[in-house]
């Protein structure tokens, strides 16, 4: 069981090659917050919303990526392409936004960046964020999962960049929607939009 929920995380093939770097071309009209630390994610879902928060000192490049990422509309219309009920749910492959093509099926595709693993001590433990990738530690790009069960196992594998703050009982509700084959939900559920908001000063 533990071999199959890693190779759960792991995308089926490797992503593409960084042909350019996505997340410094920033698409017109677009703002990118500067205090990564304090910048607050809402993924609007078809089931709710729910808000992140960073470890931009546990995964800094990971964090920059997933906020300039949001920034652009990468993950909007993005679908929950691998929901696992007790462990976790995946999202982030932009193949999904449209029909799935068996040359490119869902699960495969990234942005056009890759990333150096950032593993951390932040246990994976319900509601950690982390970053998917292949079997080669440095291949994070977009896809990413939110953990709905302590699954410390992951530790040291994988790059813990955020946690969910608000709405984890809307991720409970997306890895107990009845799924399919390859653990693909029978019933599309998609990132309609990522919000991007600068956390409330408690001074």
């Amino acid at each position: 069981m533990r071999t199959r929920t890693i190779t759960a995380l792991l995308l089926a093939c490797a992503l593409p090659l960084a042909a350019a770097q996505a997340t410094k071309s920033k698409g017109k009209g677009t703002k990118v917050p500067r205090d990564y630390a304090n910048t607050i994610a809402t993924l609007q879902t078809d089931m709710g919303d729910i808000q992140i928060k960073f470890f931009y000192d546990k995964a800094p490049k990971h964090v920059e990526n997933f906020v300039e990422l949001s920034a652009k509309g990468f993950y909007d219309g993005t679908l929950f392409h691998r929901v696992i009920p007790g462990f976790m749910i995946q999202a982030g492959d932009p193949n999904t936004k449209k029909p799935e093509d068996p040359a490119h099926p869902y699960g495969t595709g990234g942005s056009d960046t890759k990333l150096k693993a950032e593993f951390n001590d932040t246990s994976h433990k319900r509601g950690i964020v982390s970053m998917a990738r292949s079997s080669d530690p440095n291949s994070a790009s977009s896809q990413f999962f939110i953990v709905v069960k302590d699954s410390t196992f992951l530790d040291g594998q994988y790059s813990a960049f955020g946690e969910v703050i608000s709405g984890l009982e809307v991720a409970d509700k997306i890895a107990a929607t009845p799924r399919g084959a390859n653990d693909r939900p029978n019933t599309p559920v998609h990132i309609k939009k990522v919000l991007l908001s600068q956390a409330k000063s408690t001074s």
